[in-house]
């Protein structure tokens, strides 16, 4: 039994991530941590993928910023009346501005078409959603690891999970000289590798204290699963 990470897929392929899987030699007894960001930018969205995440008894979904996006844009599904239009706040705009600026469009395309074909199946999405973990725990050959999305803002010692707000783990983007726990490796994606020079583009970055393993699958490069076994990569094609 393994345990493996993943983040940032933004509509991948769903079978290109299962070729991936298969290359690393996934199994029913493994364990896969998706770190977030499934949803938008290409393909259909995520939706097909994330539907298909929600049907593996041995997948873990930790939230993503993306996510947090779309769940802050639900006022987008309900039925429009006069009331409804009323009630849209200066708030409300806001977040759909944010999130087609970040690539939300496809995502709320192919929601509505799930919603109009089977509303079961598109609340119980969203109830998924709504109920995903900010962050996850697990202990791998005696090594300890924290699953996130983004960061952890204002990063302190000292300081307890509890005390990180939902917008500092989602949204933040480490420096590459930033360190975190001496003791945890935090795993994390959100922010491309490629954004800490081309060097590291389509690579995962391993540091002293935290890995990175967003490889820019938003932008058309390969995703990445690392092993928390033995911190072993390997790349989708």
């Amino acid at each position: 039994m393994a345990t493996y990470a993943t983040s940032d897929l933004h509509g991948y392929p769903l079978g290109k991530i299962k070729e991936m899987l298969e290359k690393a030699g996934f199994t029913e007894d493994d364990t896969l941590f998706i770190l977030g960001d499934v949803v938008d930018r290409n393909g259909d969205g995520g939706v097909g993928l994330l539907r298909f995440i929600m049907e593996q008894p041995n997948f873990e979904f930790i939230i993503g910023n993306h996510e947090d996006m779309l769940l802050n844009c639900a006022f987008l599904f309900e039925e429009i009346t006069e009331e409804s239009i009323a009630a849209l706040s200066p708030d409300c705009m806001k977040h759909y501005d944010r999130y087609m600026r970040n690539g939300g469009g496809v995502t709320i395309e192919n929601l509505r078409k799930l919603k109009l074909d089977d509303q079961d199946a598109f609340a119980d999405l969203m109830d998924f959603l709504r109920n995903a973990p900010i962050y996850g725990a697990e202990t791998v050959n005696g090594r300890d690891f924290l699953l996130i999305h983004g960061g952890l803002k204002d990063f302190s010692k000292e300081k307890k999970l509890k005390d990180y707000n939902r917008f500092d783990i989602l949204w933040e983007r480490p420096k590459i000289t930033d360190e975190y726990f001496d003791e945890i490796i935090t795993v994390f994606g959100h922010t491309p590798t490629l954004y800490y020079g081309d060097d590291h583009a389509g690579k995962v970055i391993k540091t002293r204290t935290w890995i990175n393993i967003d490889t820019g699958a938003a932008s058309g490069l390969p995703p990445a699963l690392l092993r928390l076994d033995d911190l072993e990569v390997f790349y989708g094609e």
